[in-house]
């Protein structure tokens, strides 16, 4: 069975209401607090993801800042990614995503409570409009999750090249940067089945803005990959033993 109808159908009792109370914060979420709309988020996300049969081992979060104002830059596996970031960090975050989710039914509505923004990669203007608002966001204190390969690695856990412009809102927001090390993550929706199956998300040490402010985006974006990369091969090394 397709994971997604297991999802839904192993929370049939909880989805209507579910879905009306995220629909109301989404229309009218200048009214409710920030952390109430996104523990919300967070509760439909979990419910998911346990009736999909998916188990997340998470490690670090113990390096997720406290206080907001903070990137977060992932290696990007598969249409499951954002869920697994947004059930397991518990600091409010939105997202830059690319365009064609923008009105698909509850990113739609995630989006709208998170201040998620959806970025046209063909389009170098609203591109660079999605980067200054990221900015400027960040300077005042809210968290955003980028996926810097820019699209799916797709059924590996090999990494692609880092878009260095990606890099150029932790480099001006002058924030710390959190590594995340997706593995496995590309077999809950990138594969047809609903069996079990475990992915991890792995939270690295971050990324002090005094460690890279002499760093060009280029270098900043090597960085990263290279500390996500060193885990992603440390993880599954350890799977194969």
């Amino acid at each position: 069975m397709n994971r997604i109808v297991t999802m839904v159908l192993k929370n049939l009792l909880i989805v209507p209401g579910a879905w009306m109370k995220l629909c109301r914060y989404a229309k009218h979420t200048d009214k409710y607090p920030e952390l109430e709309k996104y523990r919300h988020i967070q509760y439909i996300l979990k419910r998911a993801i346990k009736g999909g049969n998916v188990t997340l081992e998470v490690s670090g979060v113990e390096n997720i800042p406290m206080e907001g104002g903070f990137l977060l830059y992932s290696n990007h596996q598969g249409l499951f990614d954002i869920l697994a970031v947004a059930a397991t960090c518990d600091q409010p975050l939105g997202a830059v995503l690319k365009k064609e989710l923008k009105d698909v039914p509850l990113v739609k509505q995630i989006c709208a409570c998170t201040k998620s923004f959806p970025m046209d990669r063909e389009d170098v203007r609203q591109s660079l409009t999605v980067i200054q608002s990221v900015i400027k966001e960040v300077q005042g204190g809210r968290n955003y999750l980028i996926f810097p390969e820019g699209t799916r690695s797709k059924s590996t856990n090999e990494l692609l090249e880092f878009h260095n412009g990606s890099f150029r809102c932790a480099v001006k927001a002058k924030c710390p940067v959190v590594p995340i090390a997706l593995v496995d993550c590309y077999k809950v929706l990138d594969q047809k089945g609903s069996k079990p199956i475990t992915v991890q998300i792995h939270y690295l040490e971050p990324i002090q803005y005094e460690e890279y402010q002499d760093m060009n985006t280029k270098e900043l974006a090597a960085l990263v990959r290279g500390r996500i990369e060193e885990k992603v091969k440390s993880c599954v090394e350890n799977m194969e033993l």
